[in-house]
């Protein structure tokens, strides 16, 4: 598959602008500090956002509501504008898999499977974060996805540590979504994060040797993104350049936490249950 260079979720080859391939950064206990309030900003969006939806609303009155209030905190959206992305979150509705552009024409409606997904730029750091959201009753198998989808990203999570490795968060979340019977997105992974939005390390969802196994270090902050399909784990680009979807058609969910490694373990700082 062509992976395009300008996509929010890192793609899974790692094309992303040499300018944005440096060293694993360790965060100092000012930054994590900082980091702590960016998080904390997109947990709050989220949280609110799962709140508001219901059928009838477009991803459009998301978005708006979503810039408002990242603004509203001193903070600034991270991703509109971002390799030109419209948006300040990306929308994605059942087949559709990430980046997905907020519209007035895309209206939210009863059985929908929403993926948002967003971003907080505050005193010079970002906090990432995506939820998948069932728009009132979902089928039963779609509801099993959401489920699955949100399990496999604290597997992932518990995996969290000093001394541990990328591929200890990944195995463990394949071997969840699999033993589900879901296929895991290959073409995107997670990332690091702080001063950028997408930093080293990829954190994948999979096992691969196509990149190295960094060891855990205190201080890392990651973003850890499984996304989960139906059916075929294969994607497809849109003509927008930026909406991905699933080739069977079959829907998809995703999940993603802003996490610190701590020297016994993790801080989940886009924590959204403490607010």
């Amino acid at each position: 598959m062509n992976i395009l260079s300008n996509l929010l979720s890192v793609p899974a080859q790692d094309s992303r602008p040499k300018r944005q391939r440096r060293g694993i950064e360790i965060k100092s206990p000012r930054e994590i500090e900082i980091m702590r309030q960016s998080a904390k900003i997109v947990a709050t969006v989220l949280k609110e956002i799962s709140e508001l939806v219901k059928p009838g609303m477009t991803t459009a009155d998301l978005d708006a509501y979503a810039e408002k209030r990242i603004r509203e905190m001193d903070a600034t959206p991270s991703f509109k504008g971002y390799h030109g992305f419209p948006g300040s979150i990306c929308s994605s509705i059942n087949n559709e898999v990430v980046h997905g552009i907020p519209s007035p024409k895309k209206v939210i409606r009863a059985g929908d499977v929403l993926k948002v997904d967003t971003g907080a730029f505050y005193q010079g750091f970002h906090g990432d974060s995506c939820i998948t959201i069932a728009v009132e009753e979902v089928k039963p198998d779609h509801a099993k996805l959401i489920r699955v989808a949100e399990e496999a990203l604290y597997k992932g999570i518990e995996q969290v540590k000093a001394g541990n490795y990328l591929m200890d968060i990944a195995g463990a979340i394949e071997d969840h979504v699999k033993a589900n019977g879901f296929s895991v997105v290959e073409d995107f992974t997670g990332h690091g994060v702080g001063r950028n939005l997408h930093e080293e390390p990829s954190v994948f969802n999979f096992r691969t040797r196509e990149m190295p196994n960094v060891k855990l270090r205190k201080g890392m902050t990651l973003a850890i993104e499984p996304i989960l399909n139906a059916g075929s784990k294969h994607c497809k680009t849109l003509s927008d350049r930026w909406t991905a979807v699933t080739v069977d058609n079959s829907f998809s969910a995703q999940f993603e936490h802003t996490v610190l490694v701590t020297e016994t373990g993790h801080e989940i700082l886009t924590d959204r249950s403490k607010l």
